[in-house]
């Protein structure tokens, strides 16, 4: 533990060097599982355990800089060994003498426990995914496109993190933004004011601005960000993955992956989306009839011509509009109720509480950035030391730019039987705090702040003996289900009020406000059902074709649930590699199996598993 917490200030050549040394030490406990016979093939399951853990507790020590360093060229060292390592990864698991051993291992012995007989069954599984019971020419073709798909997935990645693309606007064109918003842009010599495609920047413009020329201009922007770089990539995967489908007996990409999820088939898939986006089709047309009310007012006040039509860059400006006057919920007046420290107490303060934890932070810790928090976690019984968990919640230039929980450090059994402790990073973009304002957060992102923050206790309470089980190493279909429970003290006034104060003097909410808010959960919910809807029917349709014009599937799966394109402008919403293949990173959760299981588990999770864990 104290080993890793040191080496966040790596130089670039000691990053290049430490990676050389880790995959000189894996080859080597890999060489030996090869080499087992006879009655040594009993040692052959410990033994992977043991690569497992090595290997997961040290590689992100080489590759995390990537997504969180300030320092660029610590950055493109960082990538360059995402890229080595993902490669040396590629190759482990292709190793054919290492499954071989497995094999006969499976024939030959019985794993010590019940998780023990799962991860022997899973080696199995993931081997036979990667070909190694085929003949030779399918196996090496097979880790040909493995490895390609996982150098596509960084550069796809790093492109949208070193992506700095900027746009100007005259005040009269933010028309609409809140002044305080506005005040704190940069301006160019010109006096524009500078907005960025982080979310930041991004969305306030996106939801209050008025001018819908403004709207149009940056939401184009934001879904052709790194598009001539980042669409022959997509296009390409897209194509790789359909061979490797097709090599491994599977008629599509989506096939392959299913079987392997809980809901086996792409027909399963397709019958479950289909369903959806018929059930939302009423509800979303009277929330959109409603936005066409708004806009034709607003076109009118500010004197342009009313189109009669919703356009993907209208969508969040008149989403916004509706919560204030159909529910009363000024997001803006809110926002000044929920200043990031006061959200942070108090959500600390629930999370130890609902799992009966104490978190204590390390001051003076050795972190990558001076605005990173370390904590460490304690069972609140028996003080336990379960693991620890950093916290980085604000933009900055290279940083990854959404929000996501990294794991660091795998927590399992160690061969001693001593238990190793996780370590993760909660990473966000939350907007930084300004000389006048501290950092102030919509309730949107403090829902977002809960439910990442979920991810991070998954991560540390998790207690399976093995790494390939660890934190939200579980079922695909499932790893979103106790962070989305966990939403749902967002929506509770005792929780809110533990998590809010106006950021000038502490009072409370109102309790009008807060009644208002929480009756507002179900606003725009057909809207922002249908546009994970859209995600899902995109990631279906092109991972059931051999290859893919990925802005006309984008396109029309828009259509087909929102009722009009994407944009007319062709433009794809590029940030998303899709999580349809586990070897590629992903920037966004576009996935159908995964949005599947999102959005059918939300009731049912609110039903069977919250209601008995209230805090009353």
């Amino acid at each position: 533990m104290e080993a890793q917490m040191t080496k966040w200030s790596l130089s670039g050549e000691e990053i290049k060097s430490g990676v050389d040394e880790l995959m000189s030490k894996t080859t080597s406990l890999y060489d030996e599982i090869a080499a087992l016979h006879g009655d040594q093939v009993s040692e052959a399951l410990s033994k992977l355990t043991e690569v497992h853990r090595y290997y997961d507790s040290l590689s992100c020590v080489y590759d995390f800089p990537s997504q969180v360093s300030a320092d660029k060229s610590v950055r493109d060292a960082s990538v360059e060994a995402d890229r080595v390592l993902s490669d040396f990864s590629v190759a482990m698991s292709a190793r054919k003498d290492v499954f071989d051993v497995m094999c006969n291992y499976m024939e030959k012995c019985t794993p010590p426990t019940s998780e023990s007989v799962r991860l022997l069954e899973r080696v199995i599984r993931d081997g036979k995914r990667v070909g190694l019971h085929l003949e030779k020419e399918k196996q090496d073709r097979i880790k040909e496109i493995n490895s390609k798909m996982s150098s596509l997935g960084i550069e796809f990645q790093n492109n949208m993190n070193e992506d700095k693309t900027a746009l100007y606007f005259t005040t009269e064109q933010l028309k609409g933004c809140p002044e305080d918003f506005i005040k704190g842009l940069e301006t160019n010599e010109g006096g524009k004011h500078k907005i960025t495609l982080q979310y930041t920047s991004l969305y306030p413009v996106l939801k209050q601005c008025c001018v819908e020329r403004t709207r149009k201009h940056l939401l184009i922007t934001r879904y052709s960000m790194c598009k001539d770089l980042n669409t022959p990539i997509l296009e390409e995967l897209v194509k790789l993955r359909a061979e490797k489908a097709g090599l491994l007996g599977y008629s599509t990409h989506s096939d392959f992956t299913l079987d392997a999820r809980m809901a086996k088939t792409k027909d399963t898939v397709k019958t479950f989306l289909a369903g959806m986006v018929s059930k939302m089709k009423d509800p979303l047309s009277v929330e959109f009839e409603g936005f066409l009310k708004i806009k034709e007012r607003e076109c009118q006040e500010n004197g342009e011509e009313f189109s009669g039509t919703i356009e993907p860059w209208d969508i969040y400006h008149y989403m916004q509009i509706t919560e204030k006057e159909k529910y009363s919920v000024d997001t803006e007046l809110l926002k000044q109720y929920f200043p990031m420290e006061i959200v942070t107490k108090g959500l600390l303060q629930i999370y130890q509480d609902i799992f009966n934890l104490r978190f204590e932070e390390i001051a003076d810790a050795p972190v990558w950035h001076p605005e990173v928090k370390l904590y460490s976690v304690f069972d609140s019984t028996s003080s336990a030391f379960l693991g620890q968990f950093y916290m980085d919640l604000h933009p900055r230039d290279g940083k990854y730019g959404h929000a996501a929980v990294f794991g660091l450090q795998p927590g399992c059994v160690k061969p001693d039987g001593e238990r190793q402790p996780a370590v993760c990073s909660l990473v966000c973009n939350f907007t930084a705090a300004t000389a006048e304002k501290p950092s102030l957060l919509y309730h949107s992102e403090v829902e977002t702040y809960f439910h990442e923050f979920g991810h991070a206790m998954h991560q540390i309470c998790s207690q399976t003996e093995h790494t390939y089980f660890s934190g939200t190493r579980v079922e695909r279909d499932f790893v979103e289900a106790p962070s989305q429970m966990l939403e749902n003290w967002c929506w509770e006034k005792e929780s809110l009020k533990m998590m809010s104060g106006h950021y000038n003097d502490g009072t409370a909410i109102p309790g009008d406000l807060l009644e208002k808010l929480v009756s507002s959960k179900l606003a725009n919910v057909a809207t922002t059902t249908c546009r994970q809807l859209v995600f899902g029917m995109f990631d279906q349709d092109i991972h059931t074709r051999e290859s893919a014009d990925t802005a006309q599937c984008f396109s029309d799966a828009h259509k087909l649930v929102m009722g009009n394109p994407a944009l007319r402008e062709r433009t794809l919403l590029l940030s998303s590699v899709t999580w349809q293949e586990d070897m590629t990173p992903s920037i966004t959760v576009t996935c159908g199996v995964r949005y599947t299981a999102r959005t059918c588990s939300k009731p049912s999770l609110k039903k069977l598993v919250f209601s008995p864990l209230k805090l009353d």
